[in-house]
C-alpha cells in the first residue's frame, strides 16, 4: 500500500510513547504534547458538510490520459465525501481544449501541469520556464490570476516528458546514454508523441531546435505500444509511466540540456467556484495532494495500465489508503 509505511512508523512511534509515559507515571503536564501520540492517519478523514449539497454541482475535469483520469477521480471524490454534488468531464482532449473549457465555465477545475500551462496558456517560451519547480509554479499561479482563475499548491509530484525506446532498439543505436548523444549519433530515428505535441514548443518544436531532430514525428497516444508494435523507434513517455521500472525491457534518455521545464501539477479552479467551495474544501483538495510523491503517482498509474483496474478505484484506493476516507 502507498502509505503503509506511514501508518508502520505512526504505530510504532505511538507505542514507544506509550511505554516512556508508563514508565514515568503521572504526570500532569503531559497533555502539551499530547498532539505527538495521533498517528499521522489519523484526523485526516474528510468530514461531509450536507450544506454542500445545496451549494450547486462542481463539474471537475481533465484531460485524455491515465494519470489525468486519476487525478480528476480523486479530487471529484474528495468533494463528494464533503457532501458535494459532482459531475465528471474527465476526458477533454488536449490541454488546449481543457483549458478553453476551464476559462469558458463548462468546467469548474481541472488539474494541469505547471511548465504546460506556461508553455501553451501564456506565452512562455521553454527556455524561459523556471527550472526550479516552485518558481514554476509561482508564475503559472500569477498568470493563472490574471484569467480569473486560482491556481492551488503544486503537488510534490512531476511528471516530466522522457524520451525512451526498447532496449533493443538502445543496442542498436550503440546504447547511448543522453538524448544528445542518441540523436547525433541516429538521426533518422523516428518519435512518436500525443498529436498536439507537433505543434508544441516543450516537445517535438523544441527538440528540432534544441536538441537537433530531425526524425520522423509518429502522430499517436500509444506510447509504449508504439514501440512495441514498431510503429515507433523512440516514444514521448512520461516520468510517471510504470512501464519505466521494466528497465529489461525499455531504455530512458537523460534529458542532458534540461529542455523540459518542471511539470508539477496544480489544480486550477475558478475563482467564482473557490468563493461557492469556500477555504476549508480549498485546503482539503490540496491535503490531498501531499501523498502525491513519483513513486505514488507510478503505483497508480500502474494499477491502471499494467492491472487495468479502473481510475475510479485507484482513486478510491489512494484516499483510503492515505487516510481521507473510512
Amino acid at each position: 500500500m502507498i502509505s503503509s509505511h506511514r501508518r508502520i512508523l505512526a504505530a510504532l512511534a505511538t507505542m514507544c510513547l506509550t511505554l516512556a509515559l508508563a514508565a514515568c507515571g503521572d504526570d500532569n503536564s503531559s497533555d502539551s504534547g499530547s498532539s505527538s501520540t495521533t498517528p499521522a492517519s489519523e484526523g485526516k478523514a474528510i468530514a461531509s458538510d450536507p450544506a454542500n449539497a445545496s451549494k450547486g454541482t462542481i463539474t471537475v475535469g481533465s484531460k485524455n490520459f491515465t494519470e489525468q483520469f486519476i487525478l480528476g477521480e480523486i479530487y471529484a471524490q474528495t468533494l463528494e465525501a464533503q457532501g458535494f454534488k459532482v459531475k465528471r468531464r474527465l476526458n477533454l482532449g488536449s490541454e488546449q481544449v481543457a483549458y478553453k473549457a476551464l476559462t469558458g465555465g463548462s468546467i469548474d477545475m481541472y488539474p494541469e501541469y505547471t511548465g504546460t500551462a506556461l508553455t501553451s496558456f501564456f506565452g512562455v517560451k521553454t527556455k524561459d520556464v523556471p527550472k526550479d519547480p516552485d518558481a514554476a509554479y509561482e508564475q503559472a499561479k500569477a498568470d493563472y490570476a490574471k484569467k480569473g482563475i486560482t491556481a492551488l499548491a503544486r503537488t510534490p509530484f512531476q511528471n516530466t516528458f522522457i524520451i525512451a525506446s526498447t532496449k533493443a532498439t538502445a543496442e542498436k543505436a550503440g546504447n547511448p546514454k543522453t538524448v544528445s548523444e542518441l540523436f547525433s549519433k541516429n538521426p533518422k530515428l523516428s518519435i512518436s508523441g500525443f498529436p498536439e505535441c507537433r505543434q508544441r514548443q516543450d516537445c517535438l518544436l523544441g527538440l528540432r531546435s534544441v536538441y537537433g531532430f530531425k526524425g520522423k514525428f509518429v502522430s499517436s497516444d500509444g506510447k509504449f505500444n508504439d514501440l512495441d508494435g514498431g510503429q515507433s523507434d523512440l516514444t514521448l513517455a512520461f516520468s510517471t509511466d510504470p512501464q519505466l521500472a521494466l528497465t529489461d525491457k525499455y531504455t530512458a534518455y537523460e534529458d542532458d540540456k534540461k529542455f523540459f521545464p518542471p511539470y508539477n501539477i496544480s489544480l486550477g479552479i475558478t475563482d467564482k467556484t473557490v468563493k461557492t467551495i469556500g477555504p476549508k474544501t480549498v485546503d482539503t483538495l490540496e491535503a490531498v495532494q501531499e501523498g502525491m510523491t513519483e513513486e505514488a503517482m507510478r503505483e497508480l498509474n500502474r494499477r491502471v495500465e499494467l492491472d487495468k483496474q479502473e481510475p475510479k478505484k485507484v482513486a478510491a484506493a489512494y484516499l483510503k489508503e492515505e487516510g481521507f476516507v473510512e
